[in-house]
């Protein structure tokens, strides 16, 4: 019995441990409820064989217990028979073989006692036994119930572990996106462009400069050229290459008489 009240205190135990407290000291939550788990089990494993043996037990208390009863009624029935036997004898003038049949019916009579007192001393005992057994009956399944309860508890458990786990995959993700967001490296090649876009621009206008620049100055290398042909020109005495200009005609003054 003690055996047996350890094993229940065993599982007691787990069962009034602190699971979240046990959680919170755990490198790996996870397999602590695992390991909880099959401990409660293994110790309710425990309990069913105690508390099979313990009803095999009674059981064949039982079974003695109903054959004491039986056994008194038994040897009351030989003792009465016995006694009668005696009394034919007797009342037939055999006192011999009636007092033989009486010494039976004494020994049958005593049986019955013995029968008796065994009866006596088992009734109490069965009926603790039968106490004890439907207490560790109703144990056995409140235990079942809480192992039960503990699967469920770390189903849902690990469940949400790994449900916080993902979620923190997903916004380690989002913050990674977030730090190297490619639309920021698009928007630094879009800049480039512009600037390249922006150098030709430059370019052209540098040379659309230097275009008009070297018109100018053919222009002003032309105009000084004719002054050099004109100035050749005077110094031979030569008016050709002058520009001839045709004089203005003058009205003659009409005298009247």
């Amino acid at each position: 019995m003690a055996e047996k009240q350890g094993i229940f205190g065993r599982v007691a135990q787990l069962a009034k441990a602190n699971i979240n407290a046990l959680l919170d000291n755990a490198e790996d939550p996870q397999k602590m409820l695992d390991q909880l788990v099959r401990d409660y089990t293994n110790n309710i494993a425990e309990a069913e064989d105690a508390v099979a043996l313990t009803i095999g037990n009674l059981r064949l208390a039982e079974q003695d217990y109903n054959a004491d009863v039986a056994a008194v009624q038994e040897w009351g029935g030989k003792a009465v028979a016995a006694s009668q036997r005696a009394d034919q004898y007797r009342t037939a003038g055999n006192a011999g073989d009636a007092d033989k049949f009486d010494n039976l019916a004494k020994v049958a009579l005593q049986r019955q006692i013995d029968a008796e007192t065994e009866v006596r001393q088992a009734e109490p005992f069965i009926t603790s036994q039968r106490e004890t057994v439907e207490k560790l009956k109703t144990g056995l399944m409140q235990m079942k119930e809480k192992l039960s309860q503990l699967k469920s508890r770390r189903d849902n458990l690990v469940a949400r572990a790994k449900t916080a786990e993902a979620q923190q995959t997903v916004q380690g993700a989002i913050s990674s996106i977030n730090v190297l967001d490619p639309t920021s490296e698009i928007s630094r090649f879009e800049e480039k462009v512009r600037r390249e876009e922006a150098k030709a621009l430059g370019q052209a206008e540098v040379a659309a400069s230097s275009l008009d620049a070297q018109f100018e100055e053919l222009e002003s290398s032309g105009a000084q050229i004719e002054i050099e042909a004109r100035l050749a020109a005077l110094k031979h005495g030569s008016t050709a290459a002058a520009p001839q200009v045709s004089p203005t005609p003058v009205t003659p003054e009409i005298t009247q008489h």
